[in-house]
């Protein structure tokens, strides 16, 4: 199965254990042209609060979504009907889907009492070292300094043919063949949103280490550790009012997230979070 269908599969069990949140709304970032390769995320927000984030930068995605943001049927639907729109639907149904999918997340994570463990690490534990060779899925522009600085040999794989060329210090292409042989990776997490995550993943076969960072990457992690991702790195939204306030005026987050840290080690597992609700 997908990784997709895998995490639907926990949700609704999930949803099996009691009445579960309805939708309240969807927020959306202002319009704005972005000219450093920066992301913008929209936030799915359930009625007890809990917020889910996903990427809105794929083709016309966050243009659909900003033209018809009131007339998705939203609005007091249940949370795991639309979260199954990340199974099954394609563009913007998918992006609405993984949102209220990673809310659920939120609200699962919530019941159990559990709260990830903070990193202060933005490039996932990494430890780069001079002279291995190190692989980047999408162009993590302020990641690139402690990388290079190291010494290590990078290779950035990218969807975007216009940014593919020799940089200063490394590669930026759009095959990703050339992950082969780096030892570790750290990728976007918009893998999960263009159904590019399984082969991504067979093309980094040599990393003995792989991180998947950003905000939209507030999913349950079973299913990509076991699929071989070792880190996740996402967004916990520590207050609600003050971090919508900045998504939808295009103010920084600051201090209304703190960015953390799940791995085979400091995660409990979908089973004992069960256990515990």
């Amino acid at each position: 199965m997908s990784f997709a269908d895998d995490y639907l599969t926990q949700l609704e069990r999930f949803a099996a254990a009691g009445p579960l949140p309805a939708v309240r709304a969807l927020h959306l970032p202002p319009a704005r042209t972005s000219t450093d390769n920066k992301g913008e995320f929209c936030a799915l927000e359930l009625s007890d609060g809990s917020l889910g984030l996903s990427y809105v930068l794929l083709d016309d995605t966050l243009a659909r979504l900003r033209g018809g943001a009131d007339g998705f049927g939203l609005a007091g639907a249940s949370a795991l009907e639309v979260a199954r729109r990340y199974a099954t639907g394609s563009g913007i149904e998918k992006t609405i889907g993984f949102a209220a999918a990673n809310a659920l997340t939120r609200c699962c994570y919530d019941w159990a009492g559990f709260r990830p463990d903070n990193s202060a690490d933005s490039i996932g534990q990494m430890q780069p070292e001079a002279g291995e060779r190190i692989g980047m899925i999408g162009l993590f522009m302020p990641l690139l300094g402690r990388i290079l600085g190291a010494g290590a040999r990078l290779t950035v794989v990218e969807l975007k043919a216009e940014l593919a060329r020799e940089r200063d210090g490394y590669r930026v292409t759009t095959d990703a063949t050339e992950l082969a042989g780096c030892g570790k990776v750290i990728s976007t997490s918009t893998l999960l949103l263009n159904d590019t995550l399984d082969r991504m993943l067979a093309c980094c076969r040599d990393a003995r280490w792989f991180a998947m960072i950003g905000p939209s990457a507030g999913c349950l992690p079973d299913a990509l550790f076991t699929r071989g991702v070792t880190f996740l790195g996402g967004s916990w939204i520590t207050d609600r009012h003050a971090f919508l306030a900045a998504l939808t005026s295009g103010d920084s987050w600051g201090e209304s997230t703190a960015k953390y840290a799940l791995t085979d080690a400091n995660y409990p597992g979908f089973e004992a979070l069960m256990a515990r609700i």
